[in-house]
This record gives C-alpha cells, sequence and structure tokens, in this order.
C-alpha cells in the first residue's frame, strides 16, 4: 500500500501550510501488519525488532504486543528503547562497541549480546567479570558466514558472505569457541550464534540463508560439542519500493521457518527485521511550493525534502508517492504555478541536485498548493537523514492510533 489510509489522507488534508512537511504514522495498520507477521510465524521462533529501522517511542510501545524483544546497536538506541519499552528483553548488537556502552548494557541487565570480534568477546568478558557478579553473560558469536548457491545474489545490501566489517571470519570460529568453552572466560555463556548476512532478500532467498545458517551452526556446536540453544538469523526482509504492493511472503517464510525448527527440535531461532515490520506504516507528507520548466523538464520544488527523508537518495530509487489535489482557492494575484506536462519530478529544498525525492512522477496538472504524500516512509526515513543541512524548520510528528 503506496496511497495513504482514510485516516493519514484526512489528517494531511486538514494540515495547514505552515504544518508541513510532516511525518504521519498509522499505528492501526501497524498493529494489524504485526499481527499478521506473528500469526504467519511458528510460536518457536523469536521476533525481535531492529529499533534502528524506526525508534520513535510510540512505535516502539505499538510493536510491544508483537515482538519478543528488540535489538540495539548503540549505548543511544539501548537507553532510548529502555526507556520507551521498560523492562523488554534487549540484544546488544553492532560492531565498535565501546566498554562505557558495554557497561551500560551490562548494568541494564542486557539479555544477550552479540559479539563482533575476539578483541569485543574479550573486552566483553573483562567488563562481565568486573560488573556481572555471579551472572553468567549469554554470548552469540556474529559470524560473517559464506553462503553457496546465490542466496546473496539479489540483497540490496550485503553484510556478509563477502569482506565487511561485520562480524567474525568463520576462519576464527574454532578460537571463539575455544574462548567460551574452555573455562579462560567463566563469566561468559556461549548461547548460540548470530548471522545477519543480507538485506532486501525475498522468502526464499531468506530461507536458503537460514538454512545455510543453522546447518553451519549445528557442525560447528558437533564439532566443539557444546549445546547449541539458539540460533539468530538476522532481518533483511525485502522491501520494494519501485513496487510497494509486493509485499515479502511472510506465510511461506513462516512455514519455511516451522519446517526448520521441526527439523532441530530444542533450538530456539529468532529473527530481527525492521524495515520490513514499519516501513509501510509511515507517510511523508509535504506540499507544492513552486511548478517550473528547466531545458525541457517539469520540477516541482516542494516544502521539505531528503534531509527529512533521506531514503531515496540512500538507495538511489524513487519515493512512492500520492498527489492530493488541494480544494483551497489561489490566494496571490499572480498565476499559479502548474505543470504542463504528464510527468514531474519532486524535489526538495536544498541547494544540491541531489535533493530529488521522486523522478518522472506521473502527475499532470499538478500544481503549487498540492500536496504529495510519499508511502513506504515509516523505516529508514526521518532517523537517518541529515536534519540540520540548510537549518530548515523540522517535520511535525503524528501518530494515529
Amino acid at each position: 500500500m503506496t496511497a495513504p489510509t482514510p485516516p493519514v489522507r484526512d489528517l494531511v488534508r486538514a494540515l495547514h501550510s505552515e504544518e508541513l512537511p510532516a511525518y504521519v504514522y498509522d499505528l492501526t495498520a501497524l498493529r494489524e501488519h504485526l499481527a499478521g507477521v506473528r500469526e504467519a510465524l511458528p510460536s518457536s521462533v523469536e521476533l525481535y525488532y531492529a529499533a534502528k529501522a524506526n525508534p520513535e517511542p510510540e512505535i516502539l510501545t505499538a510493536l510491544r504486543p508483537y515482538v519478543d524483544g528488540y535489538e540495539v546497536s548503540s549505548g543511544g538506541e539501548l537507553r532510548h528503547v529502555g526507556k520507551a519499552v521498560p523492562g523488554a528483553p534487549l540484544a546488544f548488537g553492532g560492531p565498535g562497541k565501546t566498554p562505557a556502552e558495554i557497561d551500560e548494557a551490562l548494568e541494564r541487565g542486557v539479555e544477550r549480546f552479540h559479539v563482533e570480534s575476539v578483541y569485543e568477546l574479550r573486552m566483553l568478558a573483562e567488563l562481565a567479570a568486573r560488573h556481572a557478579g555471579d551472572r553468567r553473560i549469554a554470548v552469540l558469536p556474529r559470524f560473517n558466514l559464506p553462503v553457496g548457491g546465490g542466496a546473496l545474489d539479489g540483497s540490496a545490501l550485503a553484510m556478509g558472505g563477502r569482506p565487511t566489517p561485520f562480524g567474525v571470519d568463520p576462519s576464527q570460529a574454532d578460537e571463539v569457541v575455544a574462548l567460551l568453552t574452555d573455562g579462560s572466560l567463566p563469566h561468559l555463556e556461549l548461547r548460540g550464534i548470530h548471522a545477519h548476512l543480507a538485506s532486501g532478500l525475498e522468502a526464499p532467498e531468506q530461507l536458503a540463508v537460514a538454512e545455510a545458517i543453522v546447518a553451519w551452526a549445528v557442525r560447528l556446536a558437533a564439532w566443539h560439542g557444546f549445546p547449541l540453544a539458539e540460533v539468530t538469523l538476522g532481518g533483511g526482509m525485502a522491501v520494494d519500493y519501485a513496487d510497494p504492493g509486493a509485499r515479502f511472503d511472510w506465510t511461506a517464510y513462516g512455514a519455511g521457518l516451522a519446517r526448520l525448527a521441526a527439523a532441530h527440535p530444542g533450538l530456539t531461532l529468532r529473527i530481527e527485521p525492521g524495515r520490513a515490520l514499519t516501513a509501510y506504516c509511515g507517510w511523508y507528507a509535504t506540499e507544492v511550493l513552486d511548478v517550473k520548466r528547466s531545458h525541457g523538464a517539469e520540477f516541482a520544488v516542494v516544502r521539505g525534502g531528503t534531509h527529512h527523508l533521506r531514503t531515496p537518495a540512500t538507495k538511489g530509487h524513487d519515493q512512492p508517492c500520492t498527489v492530493l489535489p488541494s480544494d483551497e482557492p489561489w490566494p496571490h494575484a499572480w498565476p499559479r504555478p502548474v505543470a504542463s506536462g504528464d510527468r514531474v519530478t519532486l524535489a526538495g529544498q536544498l541547494c544540491t541536485p541531489k535533493d530529488v525525492l521522486a523522478r518522472e512522477v506521473p502527475a499532470p496538472g499538478l500544481r503549487a498548493g498540492d500536496r504529495v504524500v510519499f508511502g513506504v516512509a515509516g523505516a529508514y526515513a526521518w532517523n537517518i537523514s541529515h536534519h540540520d543541512f540548510l537549518m530548515h524548520p523540522r517535520p511535525g510528528f503524528h501518530f494515529l492510533v
């Protein structure tokens, strides 16, 4: 669904021009989507939300009944999520954890740590010896695993299966397991294996990756003779901005995970999606300020831009959008700017040609004063944007319950 839901459409029409741009989140739509995802997943699979996708407190709170916990990747996220959903289980991941961040995570009782290197493992062990008391800290080493069969070929963003700064190289697996099982690090417990290898995969590729990760983890556990309790498969479920109506097949994915879980009784599987859970519940609404021609092409300049919604510039796509024609009379004595052709490129207010939200949008008759609502803006949108460039006003935020 690209077009705004009726409540979103009504709110956008009701906002004054000076209240735009604005992010509008339909929390009812979010809850309905999460209920469907949760229903598709077997009960043996845990669902953690990757908070980096959208950490708005209202979003985190709305997700709480449907998720088993949250994955955080910094001390800031740790504090923020802990405040928004107190008591929720947390997994602390991400490269480059600092001693201060690990200290804080230990003090807050973080459920499990995804460890990215031997150095980080040793640092965690040293800090746990100081702060954990009698508690053993659950560790899931993150491995950068190779996956055959071309399962990662269609990924939009690869974090594994090739040289990257993420995770432990598989050649160090024996060293990591030995450190965690030979008594060298008594305050740490090897709980399982973590591998997040790619983003933008459809259900068949996700299942192929999941099967490869589990098979590798099972072989490693058998080789070293340690009990394998958990395998975290990461996230990265596809969101197609070019075809937002084509959704990730949660039903097929859930059925595949059920078969995988049944083949390994007693093993907890965990997934950590972010974008695929919240992207479709958010819209970025704005207003056309001007329409102009340049070298045979037509452009509409809108309030805001990629300093609010950086996703299209980051990923190199055109953000899906819907035009809401204005019913208000033109308030000026001069003619109202209007598109003369069928296709218009929507650009923002920044002094850079990269400030483009969508190219060649079919919008015949688009006028200054019309409103444009960009869909699929509920993840990696405001929170990854360069807010202060040119110091334009920040957008409003509205959460429809």
